[in-house]
């Protein structure tokens, strides 16, 4: 079967499943001129995982796109399209979204760092970690601005998703960070380079958090690094029961991994029966 055929195969399957834009359709409107139809279609090939070598190839050339540059110096489409190439799994597009980790747009470098932890390529670990560069002192609030010089949280946790060892002296000094949810990231990376249970106890404190937004941004990690002592903390959170489920979910996930191939371990079975009694 050709690309083509392969390609049309999987547009039927996508309008099958009554996806309001085909495959062909989104590639062509990523390489078109109009801007709304270029942003929509990068965000709906990462959101349908639309894995093709085409699709991929045409999302990778949006990353060096000039003409989608806003008056504020934005670039929504480069966004969309590092977030996208994360889901897609393909490690050609690690040079291009390590290129973007020195764009002058914010949130295009936090997309960046967040899809490249994901791709788990480790070739993006020297870049960033020279975005760490300044340590503490380099990522202090910016008077008047949104957000830091970096996005630090994301930086740490592609570090500790790639297992970047040579990182831990770092990542470790961003555990005192003004920003709470940045200590949160530094502790998820930390624990995750170390299984260290210093680091899981940090994140688990954190679900006593008088803020709701912490508490949930402490579920998100405690499900990424699969901490299984705050299971029971975790199911008992004030925050919705979605987020508990997915944060369950993740530390379940890490049980089975580490199940033996005939059985589920104690730990799986465990977390289980607290994800049955929130449904």
């Amino acid at each position: 079967m050709s690309e083509l055929e392969n390609l049309e195969a999987f547009e039927a399957d996508a309008s099958a499943n009554g996806e309001s834009l085909t495959i062909l359709a989104a590639i062509a409107n990523l390489t078109g001129t109009d801007r709304g139809q270029r942003y929509y279609a990068a965000w709906w090939l990462g959101r349908f995982r639309v894995r093709t070598p085409e699709a991929v190839d045409a999302l990778i050339a949006t990353l060096s796109d000039e003409s989608d540059l806003t008056p504020d110096g934005g670039y929504p489409l480069r966004r969309n399209s590092a977030r996208a190439l994360g889901k897609l799994g393909d490690t050609r597009a690690v040079p291009a979204l390590i290129e973007c980790l020195d764009c002058t747009d914010f949130y295009v470098r936090e997309a960046a760092a967040q899809s490249l932890g994901m791709l788990g390529d480790r070739a993006a670990v020297p870049k960033l970690m020279q975005l760490l560069d300044g340590g503490l002192e380099a990522a202090q609030p910016i008077p008047g601005c949104p957000h830091l010089a970096q996005p630090y949280d994301a930086i740490l946790e592609a570090l500790g998703a790639l297992e970047a060892a040579e990182a831990f002296s770092r990542i470790e000094p961003f555990l005192k960070h003004p920003t709470e949810l940045v200590q949160y990231s530094a502790a998820r990376a930390l624990y995750q380079l170390t299984q260290d249970n210093l680091y899981g106890d940090r994140l688990l404190e954190a679900l006593a958090n008088d803020k709701l937004q912490l508490r949930r941004s402490a579920l998100t990690d405690l499900g990424a690094i699969g901490y299984l002592p705050a299971a029971e903390a975790i199911a008992q959170t004030h925050a919705e029961n979605s987020l508990k489920l997915i944060a369950l979910k993740g530390l379940l996930e890490h049980q089975i991994d580490r199940s033996p191939f005939d059985r589920l371990s104690e730990g799986a079975i465990r977390v289980m029966a607290l994800m049955d009694d929130l449904l």
